[in-house]
């Protein structure tokens, strides 16, 4: 379970991105290879560091289904600056996988190919096999630059304990009623000399600020990825969000408080009762399988300002490189590991590793595909025996199909860099929301203009 735990891990770890702001803007392209059904010759790919069962499955999948190519990978983690490095010495691999956030970004610089005739030639419809939202993370400029793979939706996981001891239902976990979700986070709020105990509620308000900022009806992005971070609907979510940490002491004590948790071990803050209710993606519970006897949780959507379920889309990708030499092998290798027959063996392969892993329960998983999360869904998601776990891996199934795409941007990951620092800045009091955003804007559009050589 622990080697299960850091894989998932290593998924969410997003690279760094230093070496983008160097990078000259290439402008996007419809140029790309020329695709078939065929697939032969030799390919390499960057990708699967620390795979698991889910991993490995479909790389056997696919490796057999290609048995005229010969695949060579080098199964280490993204590194951005490794990436344009080599990309400008044209020594590229011919499939790369990514977090979703890059691809607009390397598509404005002319780094990847649009993969449009790569779908076509292999007769996948990507506006079928994959959520809308996904898609709308790897559309840019009017074409598809990626393979999507896995899909992270948030949603928020209850603690049962210490809401029962403070008198909170599920119904007061409501982020489209704030006077309500304020109230609940104050009555289970703990101190001790000041410092918090107990987070009543927590947001996770700089990590997931992008899922407060839309629910709320904001933008990072218009439709073209021009930056959009000092939206009006932006400062409002970044206000409520400010009355929500100083309800509990304040963002420097709660991050403090946060940071020493043992989030991935024995001590985590649902066995140790440190939380009454908290975002999480839906990896998370995964992490907490091992402690069910422990725990003792639930789950409750997120929900938009007008009161509806809500959720956006995060995940890796696979991408061919410009200048990749095999790419039509890698076209098919991506489109194999992704299909729905891949899927499947992942999910075999998982539900195998849990029967033979005493008390372990299957969460299912979230692929970015809507028929292979249903299917997985339905043959391998069995009522655990623990309604509370049912009840939360049942809230992340009923979100996922609410998805929002951030947007796909040629400056993408700045964009993300500037929001979070925004928000510190405007939770700790620093500057005021509409002043963060107004800051992050400027910075944010100087990231694009440069992408986009304006």
């Amino acid at each position: 379970m622990k080697s299960r735990q850091k894989a998932l891990l290593a998924i969410i770890v997003t690279a760094s991105v230093t070496a983008l702001a160097g990078c000259s803007a290439g402008g996007s392209s419809s140029a790309d290879a020329s695709f078939s059904n065929k697939a032969s010759g030799s390919m390499k790919a960057w990708g699967f560091d620390n795979a698991d069962e889910v991993g490995t499955s479909r790389l056997d999948y696919a490796k057999d289904q290609l048995k005229d190519v010969t695949i060579k990978i080098d199964q280490t983690a993204f590194d951005a600056q490794k990436f344009t490095t080599r990309a400008a010495s044209k020594d590229v691999p011919d499939a790369v996988q990514m977090d979703r956030q890059f691809v607009g970004t390397y598509a404005a610089q002319g780094l990847i190919q649009p993969l449009d005739k790569c779908f076509s030639a292999n007769k996948v419809d990507p506006d079928t096999q994959y959520y809308p939202s996904v898609m709308d993370d790897v559309t840019y400029d009017g074409h598809v630059w990626a393979v999507p793979q896995f899909y992270q939706p948030p949603a928020i996981m209850l603690n049962k304990r210490v809401m029962d001891a403070a008198g909170v239902t599920a119904a007061d976990i409501d982020t489209s009623k704030p006077d309500v979700l304020l109230a609940a986070a104050a009555k289970m709020y703990e101190a001790s000399g000041g410092n918090p105990t107990v987070l009543g509620f927590d947001p996770v308000g700089v990590n997931q600020a992008g899922l407060w900022l839309l629910g709320q009806g904001g933008q990072l992005m218009d439709s073209k990825g021009v930056p959009k971070l000092d939206d009006a609907n932006n400062a409002k979510a970044i206000a409520f969000l400010k009355q929500l940490m100083d309800a509990q002491g304040g963002y420097a004590k709660i991050k403090s408080f946060t940071d020493s948790f043992d989030t991935f071990g024995d001590k985590n803050p649902y066995v140790a009762d440190q939380v009454g209710a908290q975002v999480n993606p839906q990896w998370y519970v995964n992490v907490l399988t091992p402690y069910v006897s422990g725990v003792d949780i639930s789950g409750v959507p997120f929900k938009d300002k007008s009161g509806k379920n809500f959720t956006v889309a995060s995940g890796t990708s696979f991408v061919i490189p410009a200048g990749a030499k095999n790419a039509n092998a890698a076209c098919a290798w991506m489109l194999k590991l992704t299909s729905q027959d891949a899927w499947m063996a992942a999910g075999a392969a998982r539900a195998k590793t849990i029967a033979g892993t005493p008390g372990a329960i299957n969460t299912g998983l979230f692929t970015g595909s809507p028929e292979a999360d249903r299917a997985i869904r339905e043959k391998y998601v069995t009522p655990s025996g623990n309604s509370g776990f049912d009840e939360t891996i049942a809230t992340y199934y009923n979100v996922v199909g609410e998805g929002k795409s951030f947007g796909a941007s040629p400056a993408g990951q700045e964009i993300q860099t500037e929001l979070k620092n925004a928000v510190t800045s405007a939770l700790l009091g620093d500057k005021s929301p509409e002043k963060a955003l107004s800051d992050a804007q400027q910075a944010a559009m100087r990231a694009y203009d440069k992408a986009t050589g304006k």
